[in-house]
């Protein structure tokens, strides 16, 4: 009777369960099914009717495009190129010229030419424009330019450019090109090793490791990693450089998603390398994703000491989602957590302000957290340095600066100026050189506008709409022009940073970055200060104690 009575409550209850969540999926088909429906006869009456000829390739890349800029622009389409780029930065091998090149408008610059790989060989420096590949004209390509230069290995591609204003051509032979995620590791003194890691790709722990054991048996008994700059990448290989330094089964980054299944923790698998050895890590505002990552984990773990300045502050995970004719969509699935339980996503891009830019969490929103020994440290914001230091904060002037690429042209300049130096280890730039440099700037016009400047304009323009103009003109005219004031006082103010900026890219020009390593090892600052820091126990175990 029980077991009767039991049946007649259970059945109806999972078949209103069946049926409500049956409901629940049919609605959102439903709705999913009417829009693609919407779209699809309004793109097919646009592409028949429009007074004028239409790309329906275009049309469609722009309305992809478009709805995905009001996510995060972590979601995105990614055509047949895209997602062949995506196989490159995460293996780290293609079939190229060996050089890492940047688009601009109607022609290819080439950034930096890899040290005896074909574009090196071939003569190719850095801050020549290629103006055509072979018999195509670059300013009339309007797919991706890059392209053109990957083929075959053991292919030859012509290229013509222009270096200083002169046209030339070179013939570049093709050949496999490996990226290394460790480009540089080195002993700084008997002591210390010093490992630069550029990228996550899938070699990242192992040459990390290789790096570490290398150092390890010439003596090193302290480690320096490096990983300003670098972007991040995949996150198990983030997690595989963790536990080079931290023991097996610890927990290292949580991921959290509203689907169920993208909810993951990740642990360290492996025996660890090295679980005593003291470690300073670099990171800047550049060092991104699995970058902090790593850097997070080993300060929620008091395992490293973190200097330098706050991260990017990316704490979004993407996944790739395969799509038709080989294209994807790199979506964001969920957010990461280090040990202590923070998410360091700086953005939001889910509440934005009224222009639609997304808003840098606010440090009243920031939320305590411990480290394993007690230490206090917060989500919202990056990764915050156990020290900071004031040459690695980047101004908004110096942002300003570095995007405009003046940093980069005025290299180009430089070296063209001074074919050799004698010794680049003596390398210093001159008062006179900085001055050149601000010459530099006011010749090519160099601008922005602060937000300061946005505010006061956005003021200025309602004052006007309600007729008070006229009594603030003048207060308002002496305000912009103390504000211009400010920013080329701004220029000398960070004289340090745009000089240690300057330095690294004029050096890169004679030596190749593998040698900007080395001069680091005798002229950065951020490493003087780790190795100072290794150098004392009692300093080093200082930032790791509550």
């Amino acid at each position: 009777m029980k077991t009767l009575l039991k049946k007649k409550i259970l059945i109806p209850v999972l078949a209103l369960t069946i049926f409500f969540s049956t409901t629940a999926f049919q609605n959102d088909f439903f709705e999913i099914a009417k829009q693609i429906e919407i779209f699809t006869t309004l793109y097919k009456e646009l592409n028949m009717n429009y007074v004028d000829e239409t790309n329906p390739a275009d049309l469609m890349d722009t309305a992809i495009k478009s709805m995905l800029k009001d996510l995060d622009p972590y979601t995105t389409f990614m055509n047949e190129q895209d997602v062949e780029a995506a196989r490159i930065n995460n293996t780290g091998d293609y079939t190229g010229i060996g050089a890492r090149v940047k688009t601009l408008k109607d022609k290819l610059v080439i950034i930096e030419p890899y040290k005896d790989y074909p574009a090196d060989k071939a003569g190719l420096k850095a801050g020549d424009e290629i103006i055509k590949i072979g018999n195509i004209d670059l300013e009339t390509f309007k797919d991706d330019k890059g392209d053109l230069l990957k083929g075959t290995s053991g292919t030859r591609v012509d290229v013509t450019f222009k270096r200083q204003g002169k046209t030339q051509t070179a013939t570049i032979n093709r050949a496999e090109v490996e990226i290394s995620a460790v480009p540089y590791f080195s002993m700084i003194n008997e002591e210390t090793g010093y490992i630069v890691l550029s990228q996550f790709n899938s070699k990242a722990s192992s040459q990390t490791a290789y790096a570490v054991k290398y150092l390890k048996a010439q003596g090193a008994k302290n480690i320096i990693l490096d990983l300003r700059d670098n972007p991040g990448g995949l996150l198990h290989e983030a997690v595989n450089v963790v536990n080079i330094f931290v023991p097996k089964n610890q927990l290292v980054v949580t991921t959290k998603s509203k689907v169920k299944k993208f909810n993951k923790t990740y642990y360290t698998q492996k025996e660890a390398l090295d679980v005593e050895i003291p470690v300073v890590v670099l990171i800047n505002g550049r060092s991104a994703s699995a970058s902090e990552i790593v850097a997070g984990t080993l300060q929620d773990l008091d395992r490293g000491v973190v200097l330098g300045s706050r991260s990017f502050g990316k704490g979004l995970v993407q996944r790739p989602k395969q799509l038709t004719y080989g294209t994807q969509l790199k979506l964001t699935i969920s957010r990461y957590y280090t040990p202590s339980g923070r998410c360091i996503q700086a953005l939001d891009y889910w509440h934005r302000n009224e222009k639609g830019d997304a808003v840098r969490i606010s440090k009243d929103n920031y939320h305590e957290f411990k480290t394993k020994n007690g230490r206090p440290v917060f989500d919202g914001g990056g990764v915050l340095p156990d020290e900071a230091l004031d040459i690695t904060k980047t101004s908004a002037i110096t942002t300003a600066i570095l995007q405009n690429d003046y940093i980069f042209d005025y290299a180009t300049s430089y070296y063209y100026k001074h074919q050799t130096i004698k010794n680049v280890d003596a390398f210093k730039l001159a008062d006179s050189d900085f001055s050149d440099f601000k010459k530099y700037l006011k010749t090519n016009d160099f601008s922005f506008e602060t937000e300061t400047e946005k505010a006061l304009t956005k003021a200025f323009e309602s004052a006007k709409k309600e007729g008070l103009d006229d009594n603030i003109q003048k207060d308002y005219n002496t305000l912009i022009n103390n504000l211009k004031t400010s920013k080329i006082e701004g220029i000398d103010e960070n004289k340090a940073q745009l000089t240690s900026l300057l330095t690294d890219e004029i050096v890169k020009r004679y030596v190749y970055r593998e040698g900007v390593y080395d001069y680091y090892k005798t002229h950065n600052p951020e490493i003087e200060r780790a190795t100072e820091i290794l150098s004392n126990a009692t300093t080093y175990r200082g930032f790791l104690t509550k």
